[in-house]
C-alpha cells in the first residue's frame, strides 16, 4: 500500500510543521500534540505524527497529567506506536518531572515538611507504584543526595533499615529524611509506617544520625510525622 500523501508532515506548508515552528517560533507556540509529534518524528502510513499524537492524548483523557502515568505498554496501545516511540515519550515525561523536582528543591536547607512534599510531589505524582525515597542531609540540613531505597506494589514496599543507614554512612548524612508515596491516595499512616519509622529512628541514633522526618505523600497531598509529633 503506498504512503497516503495527505498524512505527511513533509507535504504541509513550512510554516505548519513542528519542528520548523519550533525552530521559528519557539517551543512555547506548539500544542501538547505539536510536541509531542516531534518526539515521535514520524507516523504511519495512514496517520501522520500529530494524529498519533492526538490519540496520545486522548489516552490521557487530554491531561498531560494522566498522560504522563501511562505505562509503555499504554502508550503502544495507540496503533502506530511501538515500544521506541512509546519509550521516547516515557523519558521525556521523565524528564519534565525531574526538571520540576529540582526546580522545587535543588540543594535547598530543609526547613519544613512543605517544603520535602513539594519536591517529593513533583517526583512521585505519577507513579503507581510505592516507592520509599530517603534524602541524605549534611550539617547545614542541605540535601546532599536523594535516593529510592524500595519499591514495591500498589500497596506497600519492604525496606531494609540496614540499606537505609549504610547509604547514610556512604554519604556523610548527618540527618535524613524517609519519604514514601501512597499510590491509594490515601495519607495515614500504616502501622507498618509507624514501626518502621521507629526502628530506622532508634538504629540511627547509634550513628549519631537524625531521623528529621518521615514525609508520606499522594495526589491529595502530605503527611508529616514531625509534624504530627511522631518523631
Amino acid at each position: 500500500m503506498l504512503t497516503d500523501q495527505k498524512t505527511s508532515i513533509k507535504n504541509w506548508a513550512v510554516d505548519d510543521r513542528p519542528r520548523e515552528k519550533l525552530r521559528n517560533n519557539g517551543p512555547e507556540t506548539l500544542s501538547h500534540s505539536e510536541l509531542i509529534a516531534i518526539l515521535l518524528q514520524n507516523g504511519t502510513r495512514q496517520k501522520s505524527a500529530i494524529d498519533l499524537a492526538k490519540e496520545i492524548l486522548q489516552l490521557g483523557k487530554n491531561n498531560l497529567a494522566e498522560v504522563g502515568k501511562l505505562s509503555i505498554k499504554e502508550l503502544m496501545k495507540v496503533k502506530g506506536i511501538g515500544e521506541a516511540k512509546a519509550i521516547t515519550i516515557s523519558a521525556a515525561l521523565e524528564l519534565g518531572r525531574r526538571r520540576q523536582a529540582a526546580e522545587s528543591l535543588e540543594k535547598s536547607v530543609v526547613t519544613d515538611s512543605a517544603s520535602v512534599a513539594r519536591y517529593l510531589q513533583a517526583i512521585l505524582k505519577d507513579k503507581q507504584q510505592e516507592l520509599f525515597i530517603v534524602l541524605f542531609l549534611n550539617r547545614a540540613n542541605r540535601i546532599n543526595h536523594s535516593e529510592i531505597i524500595s519499591k514495591g506494589g500498589i500497596t506497600g514496599t519492604v525496606v531494609d533499615p540496614r540499606i537505609v543507614l549504610k547509604r547514610a554512612l556512604e554519604e556523610d548524612a548527618v540527618s535524613i529524611v524517609l519519604c514514601h508515596n501512597h499510590p491509594s491516595g490515601s495519607l495515614k499512616p500504616s502501622r507498618a509506617d509507624e514501626t518502621l519509622t521507629a526502628k530506622i529512628k532508634e538504629a540511627a541514633k547509634y550513628f549519631d544520625i537524625k531521623v528529621y522526618d518521615h514525609i508520606i505523600v499522594s495526589d491529595q497531598g502530605f503527611y508529616s510525622f514531625a509534624d504530627d509529633g511522631l518523631l
